[in-house]
């Protein structure tokens, strides 16, 4: 599984306890029974979930500070979830240069959110990393 795909998989999880309030953990057991799915892409894809979600109230400080006209809970969920996600990995992991995370961001917005998601996102992340 390419990291882009562990990245979309990460997002649908965080997407989906956010819309339904799910807890994560249940859904990264099912995630860690697919033996389809390698080692090394199962523990990104539990970074990715574990860590945005450790660190939402610091994330959704920082992108509430670059986008004050936006609250959090107007935006749409996609937007939201994907600048969570990528907020976190440029933020607590470093081990990927920013401009690689937002182009993802940027990428999984044009398939899942609305026809301005992806330049809103971009403009988000582009003020989070220049911080």
């Amino acid at each position: 599984m390419s990291r882009r795909k562990a990245r979309e998989a990460a997002f649908k999880i965080l997407f989906t306890v956010d819309l339904v309030q799910t807890d994560a953990n249940e859904a990264l057991l099912e995630l860690n029974q697919d033996l389809s799915i390698k080692e090394e892409s199962r523990k990104f894809i539990s970074n990715l979930v574990l860590g945005t979600l450790e660190h939402r109230v610091d994330i959704d400080r920082q992108i509430t500070r670059f986008s004050p006209d936006w609250p959090l809970e107007r935006m749409p969920v996609v937007d939201r979830n994907l600048l969570r996600m990528a907020a976190y990995e440029m933020l607590y992991t470093g081990d990927v240069h920013p401009v690689v995370v937002i182009n993802e961001a940027v990428e999984l917005a044009k398939i899942y959110g609305d026809s301005n998601s992806h330049a809103f996102i971009n403009a988000i992340l582009d003020r989070i990393k220049g911080a």
